[in-house]
């Protein structure tokens, strides 16, 4: 939390637009969630964004769920709606799409590589949009309980360590692990345009990104599916939508400032 990029995102919409109203970060801890959210209602909250460990209690908690959040079984966006009650939503998923860029269901196949709470999203998202996915993920287990849960009978799981087995196939690949975190990379072949997409952003995923690029890839990092997201719950709280690029250009000028 105290690293997040979203006040300066929201914050800086509420400048653009004129709006009387303040985002502001706060951690809670992970048994104090019920009691936090109680607090903020008493604030005036109209709405919150919440990160891990809390989407589950998030969806939990709330009177009523969009489809996505319902589905995945997270939410990151809660609105207050009054007399207590919150309605959940997940903005994740869409928020990866428009971030992605237009899809075709009849070339494109996605690689994804991790199978945590961002990869169910990305599943979701991929699978409601009839592409093709591929999950591996080092504990194979785990893969083939999303694709289980949110693929469709298209989809194939298996190990990580089958990456190169599958890369041929995809269009697009997916990096949702934190490989990026303890310093690793992953040796690609030939991207020849396709495109390699790492949600992390910023020193964790350049090494990556660099790579990828070298390899011919068509590179993506997180920062555009972090501002996509923050932007469509702007929308769900104040029925406009922000300005994308505005928000994009904050973050990667903070980024800037800080390295």
């Amino acid at each position: 939390i105290s690293h997040s990029l979203s006040p300066l995102i929201h914050n800086g919409w509420l400048r653009d637009l004129g709006i009387d109203a303040t985002y502001e970060a706060f951690h809670v801890p992970d048994e104090a969630f019920a009691g936090a959210l109680q607090t903020l209602q008493e604030r005036g909250a109209i709405g919150l964004n919440i990160t891990l460990p809390h989407k589950a209690a998030a969806l939990a908690a709330a009177r009523g769920a969009g489809m996505a959040a319902a589905r995945i079984g997270a939410a990151n966006t809660l609105t207050h709606l009054g007399d207590g009650a919150w309605r959940a939503d997940n903005t994740d998923a869409p928020g990866f799409m428009r971030a992605l860029g237009p899809v075709d269901p009849n070339k494109d196949r996605a690689l994804i590589l991790g199978a945590g709470g961002s990869a169910r999203a990305i599943v979701f998202a991929l699978t409601n949009a009839k592409i093709p996915v591929i999950i591996l993920n080092r504990t194979e287990a785990r893969a083939a309980e999303l694709g289980d849960a949110l693929g469709d009978t298209q989809t194939v799981y298996g190990s990580i360590d089958q990456y190169n087995e599958y890369i041929d196939q995809a269009t697009i690949v997916i990096n949702t692990t934190s490989m990026g975190y303890s310093g690793e990379t992953l040796d690609l072949p030939a991207g020849d345009g396709r495109t390699f997409y790492d949600i992390s952003y910023g020193k964790i995923c350049d090494a990556q990104l660099a790579h990828a690029r070298k390899q011919g890839w068509q590179t993506k990092d997180g920062l555009s599916m972090l501002v996509a997201q923050a932007a469509l719950s702007f929308e769900i709280w104040f029925q406009v939508l922000p300005d994308l690029d505005s928000g994009l250009h904050r973050c990667r000028f903070a980024l800037q400032a800080a390295s």
